[in-house]
């Protein structure tokens, strides 16, 4: 908002900055917390390859909630800048990030899998013995629905495919994270029902709520952001 005021590009280049500097400081400690509150959740297991599992989960849902308030917000009026180009370029993400966290998925059950130590393969264990079928489900759902479907560049700019595959890759990951934490604290006496849901979107809608709000207070258009130009010819 100063940056619309004051024009020129001394905010925009110290913001970058800052950026830069939050990029590590995310990079530590988004994998540190999912070490320390999810991993820990069985108590024995371990995987190096954990924190960057949960942290291309948030990454794909981040992108996925982008995509589609941008779309919910263009529908609404504003953002009329916003053209085929934009939405094919967040769908790019959206196909990718999910590419990433389906590599990773597959990296951890293989290296975990082959080499066939006790401790290690409780984790699948359990997940195979007690939750298989929502476990398999999750994984074709947030790996093979977007390969199969969004791969074409003409996919990434139909915005009534790309809508139903954004909330359905949305509701996969959902299902990933609770088969995170579900299975070693519950075990195998877990009942899916009411209290779960509505914890869910008691959560989402408060975030919708505040990220609303919040977008309601300033113009959404950064008017003397230096490459405001730039993205409004963006034509590919």
């Amino acid at each position: 908002m100063q940056e619309d005021v004051e024009g020129g590009t001394v905010i925009h280049y110290k913001m970058y900055r800052r950026s830069a500097l939050f990029l590590v400081f995310f990079a530590v400690f988004s994998s540190t917390l999912a070490w320390d509150w999810i991993m820990s959740i069985d108590t024995h297991w371990f995987s190096t390859l954990f924190g960057w599992y949960v942290f291309s989960g948030m990454w794909v849902s981040c992108m996925i909630f982008t995509l589609v308030i941008l779309l919910w917000l263009r529908s609404k009026g504003h953002f009329s800048e916003m053209n085929q180009s934009h939405v094919h370029d967040l769908a790019k993400w959206m196909f990718a990030i999910s590419m990433l966290w389906s590599y990773l998925w597959f990296s951890q059950f293989m290296l975990i899998w082959y080499s066939d130590i006790p401790e290690e393969v409780t984790y699948f264990v359990s997940r195979f013995t007690d939750y298989k079928v929502p476990y398999l489900v999750m994984f074709f759902i947030n790996f093979a629905v977007p390969f199969y479907v969004m791969i074409a560049r003409d996919a990434k700019r139909n915005v009534s495919l790309i809508l139903p595959v954004a909330v359905l890759i949305f509701v996969g990951h959902f299902v990933d994270v609770y088969l995170l934490v579900i299975p070693g604290t519950m075990f195998n006496h877990n009942v899916f029902g009411w209290m779960e849901v509505g914890m869910f979107l008691g959560f989402f809608g408060l975030f919708l709520f505040v990220t609303l709000t919040r977008l309601s207070k300033a113009p959404l258009i950064p008017v003397n952001h230096p490459f405001l130009q730039e993205s409004k010819d963006l034509n590919f």
